[in-house]
């Protein structure tokens, strides 16, 4: 497995460069030569699948990885191996696990269970890039598993994902009180910094703390500090914005405090504010409970904000994710990895994203074990072998448990 996994990691197959197909052609000949039924989806994607039976069982993997960047200690496309760790970009974040599942599935091969479904591995080139072109045309060619798991998170298995809204509220810049407004990286970071100048002359800059938007009361909002202090002038803008966002941060005070008892309340995160043609746009990221749908926080987010002449447009969206904890999938899930690590950490519910979201009934399943090091994206990614070898473990028993019982 790791002789494998240093030649799929020695190739740089970056979000939307060429060797992302290179990357996809040497993961179908490690599985044809496996014993598995391979197939390349016209260029754009592959999989590969074993087993028997009408119902199929999904794994999503995906071979993309994001530049190395700098401050590597090490090659970052060699799959160097130090001691007890492996190193190499994607070696986390996906190609290492991947790999675990592409060998539990040899193993489950090897065993001589009888696979009562068929089990299919699919493996994508542009998770990283964010709009997942290729499992959307998977989705409109190929056969959709009914259920699945996708090796790209933590464990235990994480049950649910809020739904995601990437929203840009505007406003005319005359009617603002803005002359220059900045502030913020990205709309899913609590905004660390904003510096504005308000039509009177007053500057304004402040600095705060950043955070994933996710959770945003693990920060502290700059672009909410600034507009404290500019609506003490009198900036129009600012006035609004502290009357309907301000400190709250469950978008109550902009008529979206939506919760329930699966998955708790909504998380609002002003992340970014700038001025572009003419307008201040502020950029915010909602996370919303599992149980509603985005028809329910768009319209009342729209109809709360137009008595203010401010226009909301949707830039991104995502749906939840939720099954059950005492569903099947979940609950043979969690058997496989309480049975390989004696941990009773029951499954997560969690208001970040992941590669589940692009197939229904798909869950996250690993490979970062509580309390490890999250490595994916930094310089000097790296992962332990034998938590490499574990998750193998987990993902044979999870399909014996979910595809031949």
């Amino acid at each position: 497995m790791i002789k494998n996994l240093q030649k799929l990691l020695a190739i740089p197959s970056v979000t939307g460069t060429p060797e992302v197909f290179d990357a996809l052609a040497c993961v179908l000949d490690i599985c044809k030569e496996l014993g598995f039924r391979t197939k390349n989806v016209d260029g754009k994607l592959g999989y590969a699948e074993i087993g028997e039976g009408e119902e199929l069982m999904g794994i999503l993997c995906h071979l993309d990885v994001v530049p190395a960047g700098e401050g590597w200690t090490c090659e970052p496309f060699a799959g160097t191996v130090k001691e007890d760790r492996i190193y190499g970009r994607g070696v986390m974040d996906d190609k290492g696990p991947a790999m675990a599942a592409i060998y539990a599935m040899k193993d489950v091969l090897e065993s001589g269970k009888k696979l009562n479904k068929r089990v299919r591995i699919i493996f994508g080139v542009m998770e990283e890039c964010g709009d997942w072109e290729d499992m959307e045309y998977y989705k409109s060619c190929e056969e959709i598993p009914s259920f699945g798991f996708t090796p790209d998170a933590d464990f235990p298995a994480i049950y649910g994902e809020k739904g995601i809204l990437m929203a840009v509220l505007s406003m005319d810049a005359a009617k603002a009180g803005f002359l220059e407004i900045a502030g913020g990286d990205a709309p899913n970071m609590v905004a660390a910094w904003a510096k504005g100048k308000l039509l009177d002359g007053s500057v304004f800059q402040e600095t705060g703390k950043a955070a994933h938007g996710s959770t945003p009361e693990d920060g502290e909002n700059a672009i909410t500090k600034l507009m404290e202090k500019a609506a003490a002038r009198d900036c129009h803008f600012a006035k609004v914005y502290m009357d309907k966002i301000g400190w709250c941060l469950d978008g109550s005070g902009c008529g979206i405090g939506l919760s329930d008892s699966a998955s708790g309340g909504l998380t609002f995160n002003a992340g970014k504010i700038s001025m572009d043609d003419g307008k201040v746009k502020l950029a915010v990221d909602i996370r919303y409970p599992v149980t509603y749908a985005e028809e329910d926080v768009v319209s009342k987010l729209c109809d709360n904000f137009a008595d203010a002449e401010i226009a909301v447009e949707i830039e991104a969206a995502m749906k939840p994710v939720y099954m059950a904890q005492d569903g099947f999938v979940i609950s043979k899930l969690m058997e496989a990895y309480r049975e390989v690590t004696g941990d009773d950490t029951p499954p997560q519910l969690i208001g970040g994203g992941t590669y589940a979201r692009a197939m229904d009934n798909i869950v996250a399943f690993g490979p970062a074990f509580p309390g490890r090091e999250l490595t994916e994206h930094q310089a000097n990614e790296w992962i332990f072998t034998e938590d490499l070898e574990k998750a193998r473990e987990i993902y044979r028993l999870a399909i014996e448990k979910l595809a031949c019982e």
